[in-house]
């Protein structure tokens, strides 16, 4: 079993697992939160959804309320803002934890993979991102502050996606 058969409730409440989401999909995984310094990086995660959607990429989002409360609504509060916001079209799952005794086992695998400076561990605050291959395994994390659109990232999607 990989991460992407583990199972998770899409933000409508339907069972799922990422690899059902987004099929042979590469996945950029991220905590998110509507009332966040940071939440203006939806913008520029729709557009990398859009933009290589058509090479096999999907982002998707676990909003997530552990960090200063800035994630505070009901699911169907979270998706009228995601939608009406920022016209969030990438695939959104249930509100979870990220970090503590209550983490997701999607974030257990997650949070073991290190970043550029080779740490690993708690996820720091929301939209921190991960990349992951078509296979499940973990290909790079970013940390929240780390744009979207950064030269960075799209580097690390561009080398795992095909021509």
């Amino acid at each position: 079993m990989t991460i992407l058969d583990i199972p998770v409730k899409t933000l409508s409440g339907q069972e799922s697992s990422l690899g059902a989401a987004a099929p042979g999909a590469a996945l950029l995984v991220v905590n998110v939160a509507s009332k966040c310094g940071l939440t203006p990086q939806y913008t520029a995660l729709e557009k990398l959804h859009e933009q290589f959607a058509a090479r096999g990429l999907s982002v998707v989002g676990f909003p997530c309320n552990q960090f200063g409360g800035q994630e505070p609504g009901t699911s169907d509060e979270i998706a009228g803002f995601c939608s009406a916001t920022y016209g969030v079209t990438f695939p959104m799952f249930e509100k979870i934890e990220v970090n503590g005794p209550g983490r997701h086992e999607i974030y257990d695998t997650l949070t073991s993979a290190p970043d550029a400076d080779g740490e690993t561990g708690d996820i720091q605050w929301n939209f921190e991102k991960f990349l992951v291959r078509p296979d499940g395994t973990v290909a790079a994390r970013f940390r929240p502050r780390t744009e979207p659109d950064s030269p960075e990232v799209l580097a690390a999607i561009e080398e795992i996606l095909p021509d």
